[in-house]
């Protein structure tokens, strides 16, 4: 007779959006992803705004109620970039606990990293990926084996900097464009293996690549995107306004204003690191949460 098996939730509470699995290790009982743009206007006031952190804990109290429903009883939440740098966190959290029934633990970006390149490489070669590279909200990791760079640049940073009008300007898109390739300049890695790409920016233009008639995680995951598409990407959506944006079919429309900045993340990593394609997975933070919990279960 085996092993009986745990059945653990995590909960990723990101700049961006709001992200639950369900799983037994190696029986996904579902993932649920929420856009509430908790971070958008921190980089400008330092705090989260109540309207985002309301949205945020609607979303949360859904997740909580789905993990009481499921009997889900040994359950983990992080909280990231947004979090980090919020003068209100403390409150948030608290907040936060109540409608999750657990307290969400601040991460550090080296940890964020860490659990990414745990989730990433789960069901890859190790020793085939040299880097993995998460582009949240508010920041952008690049995670080696042995050394995580965090720079805090993502898609709803970019957008609240530099991108907030839509379509840009030529002028605006070149600087952001710039502005990201400064803050990636000191970015550096001996790549010789698989570049991998995780979280919401790479997996939603992956599915854009693919043109596919609605987002397809199996289709996505492991989709190997060449650096010129995605430069092609940006070109295109630059070109949109968030309410067209939004009208792709495989995009989630909650990401529609803020995609064209995580587009131009993406294009500038390509250029720091000096590849030509990454791998898109669909584990992540999440996976290497959950495989914690499991480990200890």
């Amino acid at each position: 007779m085996g092993q009986p098996t745990v059945k653990v939730g995590v909960v990723d509470i990101g700049t961006n959006s709001m992200r639950l699995l369900v799983t037994e290790g190696i029986r996904d009982h579902g993932r649920w992803v929420e856009v509430t743009g908790l971070g958008r206007g921190i980089d400008r006031t330092g705090a989260l705004s109540e309207p985002a952190i309301e949205a945020t804990l609607r979303a949360l109290r859904r997740f909580g109620q789905q993990l009481d429903d499921g009997g889900v009883s040994v359950r983990a939440a992080i909280a990231t970039s947004a979090t980090r740098d919020a003068s209100n966190r403390e409150q948030f959290l608290d907040r936060a606990e109540r409608a999750l029934g657990v307290r969400p633990e601040m991460i550090s970006a080296e940890r964020e990293g860490r659990l990414a390149y745990a989730g990433a490489t789960s069901d890859l070669t190790v020793g085939t990926v040299s880097l993995v590279c998460d582009i949240g909200g508010g920041s952008t990791e690049f995670v080696e084996s042995n050394r995580v760079t965090s720079v805090d640049i993502g898609s709803v940073r970019l957008t609240d900097r530099l991108l907030g009008q839509r379509p840009p300007s030529p002028e605006e898109l070149a600087g952001a464009r710039e502005h990201v390739r400064r803050l990636f300049a000191d970015v550096a890695s001996a790549t010789v293996g698989q570049v991998v790409g995780v979280a919401g920016t790479w997996t939603s233009i992956a599915a854009i690549d693919l043109d596919l008639p609605a987002y397809d995680r199996d289709l996505v995951h492991h989709h190997s995107l060449p650096a010129s598409r995605v430069t092609a990407l940006v070109t295109r959506l630059a070109s949109l306004t968030v309410e067209e944006t939004a009208s792709i079919p495989s995009l989630d429309p909650a990401r529609a204003p803020v995609i064209l900045s995580g587009s131009v993340v993406a294009e500038a990593a390509y250029g720091a690191l000096g590849v030509e394609s990454v791998v898109i997975s669909e584990r992540d933070t999440l996976d290497g949460l959950a495989a914690e919990l499991l480990a200890l279960a």
